[in-house]
């Protein structure tokens, strides 16, 4: 089936697609699986950090009053009455020239303001009693962790739309939530079309290749916090192929399909958007590679006809699936992270449309560099394999030179809540 295509800027094609992004519903995962996923509420403290005044070193807690004196001419001595460990309340008040002996934690004795490290004495056994040596005076609150220094109860202490890390997972445990508010992850179902598709166990065949875009386009899916649910393939009858689309529309929340949005014979997608009776967002944009890039929409739902050739697939999920993925978690910067980086290598072919290199970022001097992988073609795998980035080659040049600057899109970067200007 012909239809007509009008190319259309990745920009707006972005935009076409984000006119459709929800939000996913709230949902409380345990701690243990919180990894990863993004916060539907903000996380709030539940008490005072420090909960009570303490000591934040091995030492001992004094009565600065005692020290006033205290010099290298004219050291004092301190009589030790009571060891206090983290967790422990002491049981003595110290009166004058008494201290405690305090671990790492513990909180601070009545009667004590200060903490003197174990370094700045000298312990002394006399007499069946224990004395520390003192050479300096100290002040009121020296070594202290007051209550409440770092934080306070109901402090706001991450936002929204943050990712769950080592670090986010601390304050999480350390506030008390075992169970932990995130967005609720979209499930993306996943069809191949192709005759010419065997799978991964089966042996090569003239004129037959592996079906690669599933496997990686369910690692896309998983990487961007999603839930991937892989169909199969799609046969090659469009009675069929009609009916397992509708089928996989009432279980996903987004349907995505690999090959079959060309302009040959035995491609079936735009007559099933036309039956469906979905609303084509567009079915090209001027970009390479991935130009044959179709997204339509029905009931809501978007159905992403990404290229077959695997490089196009890879970078149309990027650039337009997984945007949606993210708004739809809570993330407030969904869009690939930009930076500028100075190209490594020539690229002296034309770009017509915009163009996105994979490319390898290092950083060299505090200076980003890109460097393309492998061949620059839309069918092409390996270069996949190797890269961390995409160069962004504006279209409507006639190439690029060793050492000019680049846009640079980060593949595992930040993100961003800007939609690429091109």
């Amino acid at each position: 089936m012909y239809t007509e295509r009008k190319p259309i800027k990745i920009n707006e094609a972005v935009e076409a697609v984000l006119q459709f992004a929800k939000e996913g519903e709230l949902e409380y995962v345990s701690i243990n699986d919180s990894d990863g996923r993004i916060l539907k509420q903000p996380i709030k403290a539940d008490h005072d950090i420090p909960p009570f005044d303490r000591s934040p070193l091995d030492g001992f807690a004094i009565r600065s009053e005692d020290t006033v004196d205290a010099s290298r001419e004219t050291p004092i001595e301190l009589e030790v009455i009571e060891t206090v460990g983290a967790g422990a309340i002491a049981k003595r008040v110290p009166k004058q020239g008494q201290v405690i002996r305090i671990m790492t934690g513990a909180e601070m004795p009545e009667g004590t303001d200060a903490i003197v490290m174990f370094e700045l004495t000298k312990e002394i056994e006399r007499d069946g009693k224990t004395f520390i040596e003192l050479k300096r005076s100290f002040k009121p609150g020296d070594n202290i962790s007051f209550k409440a220094e770092e934080t306070k109860t109901d402090d706001i202490l991450v936002e929204a739309g943050r990712k769950v890390d080592p670090g986010v997972k601390a304050l999480l445990a350390t506030f008390g939530y075992n169970k932990v508010p995130v967005g609720k992850k979209p499930i993306i179902g996943v069809y191949a079309t192709g005759t010419e598709l065997l799978d991964v166990e089966e042996p090569l065949e003239p004129g037959k290749i592996r079906n690669s875009n599933s496997y990686m386009i369910t690692s896309q899916i998983l990487k961007a916090g999603a839930v991937p649910k892989y169909y199969g393939k799609l046969v090659d009858d469009f009675d069929r192929c009609y009916e397992a689309v509708v089928n996989a529309l009432d279980e996903v929340d987004v349907l995505i399909t690999t090959g079959g949005v060309s302009v040959g014979d035995f491609d079936y997608l735009p007559a099933i958007y036309e039956k469906l009776g979905a609303n084509v967002l567009f079915n090209k944009i001027a970009m390479r590679p991935g130009s044959v890039t179709t997204v339509a929409e029905y009931k809501g739902k978007l159905l992403f006809g990404l290229s077959g050739n695997p490089s196009a697939c890879y970078v149309g999920f990027e650039l337009l699936t997984r945007p949606w993925v993210q708004l739809y978690l809570g993330n407030p910067k969904p869009h690939l992270q930009k930076v500028q980086g100075i190209l490594k290598a020539d690229f002296p072919k034309p770009n017509p449309f915009v163009r996105f290199i994979r490319s390898k970022m290092t950083i060299e001097e505090g200076k980003i560099f890109a460097e393309p992988v492998g061949l620059d073609k839309s069918g092409v795998v390996t270069s996949l394999a190797n890269s961390d980035a995409l160069v962004v080659l504006p279209g409507g040049t006639r190439g690029f030179k060793k050492g000019d600057v680049v846009d640079v899109l980060l593949l595992n970067g930040e993100g961003s809540s800007e939609i690429l200007e091109k």
